[in-house]
């Protein structure tokens, strides 16, 4: 069958760095239109890393639309949000979206506690469906959510396991370990301290600290008791985690770093210095950059390769294609998101949306192969499994490996 080819692919490209995505914000909810709430974070800890995963949100909803749109036509319009990373702006943000913007689904938080704050307190009651591009807090696996919380990005408890087996393979067998006050670094500095310990390794201290202190010197100095070979920061990079950094190495308290995905940032490198992070490893959920699905996506935007942004995309066209299988704005989800994503179906992409939607249209099944998702179906917790990448400063600029 011959099936019309992507639109403007490389019109999205411009309208990825444009104003011109602002017509994809939407105002209330208006009849023919797909609304679907975002939750990002353009503030808070995070804002650089944020931005470009809301540009791959708005550009996935702009190629659904330049690509025959949603049912008859019409256009998926995104309803923003800004959660902040903070569970109380996540609960505010999205009872504005659910009940004032009327998003039938909404993609996000991207921040594990805004998550567990916006679904317990608004999500869930009110039977919306969100799927978090990167929210990792083990946690979510067991919120009690009658099926309405799924994320595209793997548990921290695979991540924690990864690093922990990663900083043995490098030869550490004596760590301090430091984590901010918040779901995502807590949860991930628990599963990493087991592992490690399991894997016959020693944590020489452990500390809790505070986001956004002006100092940390006196936490650093007990943290470098006991001799520890490397210091394991699990911190938001604007919120802690440079300052953390910066303060180690300025009074020879550390010079060699771990930590988690928070922390993989261009800003580290650009306050911190490249020379300074010759023995610095970060770990973060990635993308099979190689796959024929990541391909076609970075054919479709301008940075695919910045941390959950891939993830970001599938997420837009998930939402689009429930609420297309439904065949109306309802808020009664669950079983067409996994119905568009788990096997049984005919493969699609993240540059198929034409094709989708008419298989959709004909009584088809189909199984959405994500950018960032690849071949993962959902679990019962709405979980899927994923690929690790061990990030490197190598030549001024991140260099990312898949872990095996």
């Amino acid at each position: 069958m011959n099936l019309e080819k992507p639109k403007a692919l490389g019109g999205i490209r411009s309208l990825v760095a444009s104003a011109a995505l602002a017509s994809f914000i939407a105002t209330p909810a208006v009849a023919g239109e797909a609304r679907i709430g975002v939750l990002n974070a353009l503030t808070g800890p995070i804002p650089d890393l944020v931005a470009v995963m809301l540009q791959s949100e708005q550009a996935a909803a702009a190629f659904i639309n330049a690509n025959g749109g949603i049912w008859n036509g019409d256009k998926v319009a995104l309803a923003v949000g800004d959660s902040a990373c903070d569970a109380k702006a996540g609960v505010d943000a999205a009872t504005k979206v659910v009940n004032v913007e009327q998003a039938s689904i909404i993609v996000g938080p991207v921040c594990s506690g805004a998550t567990i704050g916006a679904t317990q307190a608004v999500t869930i009651p009110a039977g919306v469906v969100v799927i978090s591009p990167s929210a990792t807090s083990p946690a979510i696996t067991d919120l009690d959510d009658n099926d309405t919380v799924f994320r595209v990005c793997p548990s921290d408890a695979y991540q924690g396991v990864t690093l922990a087996k990663l900083a043995r393979s490098m030869g550490y067998s004596k760590v301090a370990t430091t984590y901010a006050n918040d779901d995502y670094n807590a949860g991930l500095h628990d599963v990493f301290v087991k592992a490690f310990q399991d894997a016959g390794g020693t944590i020489t201290a452990d500390q809790m600290h505070e986001a956004n202190k002006a100092s940390y010197r006196s936490e650093l100095a007990t943290l470098a008791q006991g001799e520890p070979e490397a210091l394991v920061l699990f911190a938001y990079y604007n919120g802690s985690g440079i300052t953390i950094m910066r303060q180690s190495l300025e009074n020879g308290f550390f010079s060699k770093f771990l930590g988690g995905d928070g922390m993989v940032a261009d800003q580290v490198i650009a306050e911190i210095g490249a020379d300074n992070l010759a023995d610095t490893v970060f770990t973060k959920g990635t993308s099979d950059e190689g796959s024929p699905h990541f391909k076609t996506y970075a054919g479709l935007f301008a940075k695919p390769s910045d941390p959950y942004v891939a993830q970001a995309w599938d997420t837009v066209m998930i939402a689009a294609l429930a609420l297309q299988r439904a065949g109306e704005a309802t808020r009664d989800l669950s079983e067409h998101v996994r119905a568009v994503t788990n096997a049984p179906g005919v493969k699609v992409g993240p540059g198929d949306w034409a094709k989708a939607k008419k298989l959709l249209e004909e009584g088809k099944d189909i199984d959405y192969q994500g950018a960032g998702l690849g071949e993962a179906d959902f679990d019962e917790n709405g979980d899927v499994a994923g690929l690790y990448g061990k990030n490197e400063v190598i030549d001024g600029k991140w260099v990312e490996t898949i872990v095996d």
